[in-house]
């Protein structure tokens, strides 16, 4: 008997499925088709020689540590401990698994905003725990009334996205006064904040969960190199926590992966004297803009990006068809994929919207526009 019998093949899996067989653009699965910086390759084939090939310690490659503590001060004026506050991933979804593994017990509750990445909920549902699926406003902000009514005894931890995969919502001042609130009223509740866009925002300043003095002995922070640096494939990330709960999630760590690839978080290491992450926010604000003008055209409605590298449109002008059959449709007729909103939603909810990547060259963007215009 499945242990997730609710659980079916990905989404991401099945759009990008059909667009190898469809021979498709693919704006459905958020991965970059850009060359890496090369200062970045460099490094890394300078590294292939030296020894750099062995196990890092379980917490991760010390000197990386270091500059991960870093770069948390310089970006969020936050003083973490490299050795006893931060723990090096296999990518943030390994990071997300582990905290939930290790911090949520049999029978207790975790919110989970809808929309929402798919990888909450199944480390919930091993746990034997209950996911609470509460969904966002319409417009994807929080309803911290419904939040509250969702909250009791039994919840253990509240899961964040920001900024809001797949929405590309940020979340504001107002918000986290909201949720401090809420966590003076359950002072049980851990949060766990997904913020593995936090490089990748444009008019709005992102807020970090590292910034909020009364989150920080509450709160796991999941950052992700894979993201910021469009390395996906590299699936490294890193998770920031208070050393009493770092200490329970170390102890699943070192049973599910022990160490992560050490080439990688050796040349990540040496990256970071280099990069910028202004860098990073102006590339993609540019693709975002580029992206936009090229849809101006078309019958889509393109709704507020205000970080991640996705753009949400509404079809609602185009088609009635419910957003799994118009993704599907995209694909076989006009060659393009993109991903259905509904599918983000534990009920399915369907509001007509469905989900681009723009994390992808000028002349991909500009052969899926010209497609989509034509709708």
């Amino acid at each position: 008997m499945s242990k997730l019998p609710n659980i079916a093949t990905s989404i991401f899996t099945v759009m990008s499925k059909m667009a190898s067989e469809h021979n498709a653009i693919n704006l459905s699965q958020g991965f970059p088709n850009f060359p890496v910086d090369k200062r970045l390759t460099d490094i890394v084939a300078k590294l292939a020689t030296e020894n750099v090939h062995q196990y890092t310690p379980m917490s991760g490659y010390p000197p990386l540590l270091s500059k991960i503590a870093a770069l948390t001060k310089k970006s969020y004026s936050r003083v973490v401990h490299p050795e006893t506050e931060i723990l090096v991933t296999a990518g943030a979804t390994q990071g997300i698994f582990t905290t939930i593994t290790a911090l949520v017990k049999t029978n207790e509750e975790v919110l989970i905003l809808d929309p929402s990445y798919d990888c909450y909920e199944a480390p919930v549902l091993l746990c034997n725990a209950k996911p609470i699926r509460v969904a966002l406003n319409d417009d994807y902000t929080p309803n911290w009334e419904i939040i509250d009514k969702a909250c009791s005894s039994k919840t253990k931890m509240i899961i964040i996205n920001n900024p809001h995969n797949p929405t590309g919502k940020i979340l504001k001042e107002s918000d986290f006064q909201s949720l401090e609130l809420l966590l003076e009223k359950y002072p049980n509740i851990l949060v766990l904040s997904d913020e593995v866009y936090e490089y990748i925002t444009f008019e709005e300043k992102h807020i970090s969960a590292n910034t909020r003095e009364k989150l920080m002995n509450r709160c796991i922070v999941v950052s992700s190199f894979g993201k910021s640096f469009h390395i996906t494939g590299w699936k490294i990330g890193y998770l920031t926590a208070p050393e009493h709960l770092m200490k329970e999630i170390k102890k699943v760590h070192q049973f599910l992966v022990f160490s992560i690839n050490s080439i990688c978080q050796v040349a990540i290491s040496d990256y970071l004297d280099v990069v910028s992450t202004d860098d990073i926010k102006k590339m993609y604000q540019e693709k975002r803009d580029y992206f936009r003008g090229l849809l101006h055209g078309s019958r889509f409605e393109l709704m507020p990006c205000e970080g991640t590298y996705f753009q949400v449109a509404s079809y609602s002008a185009i088609s009635n068809e419910n957003d799994v059959d118009f993704c599907k449709r995209l694909i076989t007729e006009y060659g393009v994929a993109a991903i259905p909103i509904s599918t983000f939603y534990g009920d399915g909810k369907d509001l007509k919207l469905i989900r681009f990547c723009f994390a992808k060259d000028n002349a991909t963007l500009e052969e899926a526009a010209k497609r989509l215009c034509t709708i």
